[in-house]
């Protein structure tokens, strides 16, 4: 898929999330449930199918990137863990601050995702930036 398809799918992505968030105001505790059910399920096949592909191109992915996503894995499985617990708590001042520190955490994981998105943009940029500097010195280097 050409890195310009992968930034679009990524928009898409972005924007069904935020269409989820609108409509989730309003839904029913049950529907709502399902949703976040079907959420984590969905971000974890993700998370999985990345490993999987990290684990594969290790070879050539930069140590950065290997770095990051091994770092990524411990973050997620730390913020679930967590949330898990949490969630066994039924006192109205634990519930409450369990929304606040929920509310936190997404917006936290909001301002990542920009973040990562403006990363993904700048290594777009750089490597169409490095194909074409590869072309033009291809084309210049005399045939041997």
């Amino acid at each position: 898929m050409a890195l310009s398809d992968q930034l679009t799918k990524l928009a898409v992505k972005a924007k069904e999330a935020e269409d989820r968030a609108a409509a989730a105001q309003t839904q029913a505790k049950s529907d709502l449930e399902r949703a976040v059910k079907n959420a984590r399920e969905s971000a974890q096949a993700n998370a999985d199918e990345l490993r999987k592909n990290a684990e594969t191109d290790k070879e050539i992915l930069s140590e950065w990137w290997d770095d990051m996503q091994r770092t990524w894995n411990e973050h997620v499985a730390t913020v679930r863990k967590n949330l898990d617990q949490k969630k066994a708590e039924h006192d109205v001042k634990a519930a409450e601050r369990r929304a606040y520190g929920a509310e936190e955490d997404a917006s936290f994981a909001v301002h990542y995702a920009y973040a990562t998105v403006q990363e993904a943009e700048y290594a777009v940029l750089d490597a169409i930036l490095a194909r074409k500097e590869a072309d033009s010195l291809a084309a210049a280097a005399p045939s041997t």
